[in-house]
C-alpha cells in the first residue's frame, strides 16, 4: 500500500475539520448548554445528536468484533459508498475499478464525483479474476471496490482471488459485505488488521431488519476512519437512528433467528424455482435474495407486478440477460410468489 498521504487528495489531508459544539467539550461533564444555539424547549429532540455516535460504536463493536475507533457509522451504505470518493480520488484525475455486475452505487457515486469508472466483468460463474482487476488499474486508480455476496448475483467472491487483490493493489480496496450475514463465508471485516488498505462495508438494512433508519458502517483501519471523519458532516447520523439502531443492537440473537428462518426459506424457495417451466437456472447464493434465470424476464415482471407482486428485473445488466432477483420474503409471501408463477403461461 502507498502511503495514505499520497493516496488522499491533498486538500482533503489538509483540511481543518468543522468542529461542531459537542466536540469542543468532549470528555468532560456538563450540565447547562449554551453553546449551540439550540431551543432549551422539546428535550430531547432540541439538542444535536452525537457527531460521532460513540454509545452505538460501542455497541457495534461488541457484536462486530472491531475496535470502536475502527468504526464509521454513515448515513446508510451510500455515505460510506461516496467518502471515499471524497476522501481519495480527484475529479477528473482519478479513476476506480470495480466488478461488473455489482451494486449500482459504486457507479453512480463515481458519476457524481466525475471519477472514472472502469468496470471489469465477472466470468461466466460470476467470479471475478485478481490478475484482470488488478490489470486494469493505473497509476491513478484510487479504489477497487468488490462486494461478496456480490448483489444482483448473490455468490460470494472467491476469497483467496479477493485476498490477491488487497495484497497485489497499491490504494485503497473497499469490500461491501451488506449480505455476509447470511453467508457461511468467513468475512474480511475480521481480518482488518492484516490489510492496512482495506475498507469492509457493511449495513442495518438486510440481516438487522432496519432499512428504514438508514445505517451503514465501514470498518477500517483508525487513519482511514479519521480521514471519514474529517470529511462527513457533522451530524450525519441523526438521534432517532441512533436510539433504534441501540435498541436493535442488544438483541443479536434475534437477528441470528431471522438469517435462520430466511436461509431455510431460501432452499425452499430455490427449489420451487428450478421446478418451474418458465426457469431456466438458478444461480448459487449465499445472501437473502437469489438471481434466477427465465424465458421472458420481462413479461414474467408484468405478470407478477399486474398481482401486485413486486420483484427485481435484472435483464438490463451485463451478464443477466432475462433475470430476475428475488428477495426472499416471509413463508406466506413466498408462497403466493410461487403460486402465482405457476400459474403463469
Amino acid at each position: 500500500m502507498k502511503p495514505l498521504q499520497e493516496l488522499t487528495r491533498p486538500n482533503i489531508w489538509a483540511l481543518a475539520p468543522y468542529s461542531s459544539a459537542r466536540n469542543e467539550y468532549a470528555g468532560r461533564e456538563a450540565r447547562v448548554f449554551l453553546d449551540a444555539n439550540e431551543n432549551p424547549y422539546n428535550g430531547p429532540y432540541n439538542r444535536y445528536p452525537d457527531p460521532l455516535q460513540l454509545e452505538v460504536k460501542t455497541a457495534v463493536s461488541k457484536v462486530k468484533g472491531v475496535p470502536v475507533e475502527c468504526i464509521f457509522l454513515g448515513n446508510g451504505s451510500d455515505e460510506a459508498i461516496d467518502l471515499p470518493y471524497r476522501c481519495f480520488c480527484r475529479p477528473g484525475v482519478d479513476n476506480v475499478v470495480a466488478i461488473e455486475p455489482t451494486y449500482g452505487m459504486y457507479k453512480v457515486c463515481a458519476d457524481i464525483n466525475d471519477v472514472e469508472y472502469r468496470p471489469v466483468l465477472l466470468d461466466e460463474q460470476f467470479q471475478i479474476s485478481a490478475d484482470r482487476l488488478l490489470a486494469a488499474c493505473d497509476e491513478h486508480t484510487k479504489l477497487i471496490w468488490l462486494c461478496s455476496p456480490n448483489n444482483p448475483t448473490g455468490n460470494n467472491l472467491l476469497r483467496e482471488e479477493m485476498v490477491k487483490v488487497i495484497n497485489g493493489f497499491e490504494g485503497i480496496v473497499i469490500v461491501d459485505e451488506a449480505y455476509s450475514d447470511f453467508s457461511s463465508q468467513q468475512t474480511l471485516r475480521s481480518e482488518l488488521g492484516k490489510y492496512p488498505n482495506l475498507i469492509v462495508l457493511n449495513t442495518m438494512s438486510k440481516a438487522w431488519g432496519c432499512a428504514a433508519i438508514r445505517m451503514g458502517m465501514a470498518f477500517a483501519s483508525k487513519e482511514i476512519i479519521d480521514l471519514f471523519n474529517k470529511v462527513k458532516y457533522p451530524y450525519n447520523v441523526n438521534l432517532l437512528t441512533q436510539r433504534q439502531a441501540l435498541e436493535a443492537l442488544k438483541d443479536p440473537f434475534e437477528v441470528d433467528k431471522w438469517v435462520r428462518m430466511l436461509n431455510l426459506e431460501r432452499g425452499r424457495m430455490i427449489e420451487a424455482f428450478a421446478m418451474l417451466p418458465i426457469c431456466q437456472k438458478v444461480y448459487p447464493t449465499e445472501a437473502n435474495f437469489f438471481l434466477a434465470k427465465m424465458d421472458d424476464a420481462q413479461k414474467t415482471y408484468d405478470y407478477l407486478v399486474d398481482l401486485g407482486i413486486i420483484v427485481r428485473n435484472r435483464s438490463r445488466i451485463q451478464l443477466c440477460k432475462d433475470c430476475l432477483r428475488i428477495t426472499i420474503g416471509t413463508k406466506s409471501e413466498n408462497s403466493e410468489l410461487i403460486a402465482a408463477l405457476r400459474q403463469f403461461e
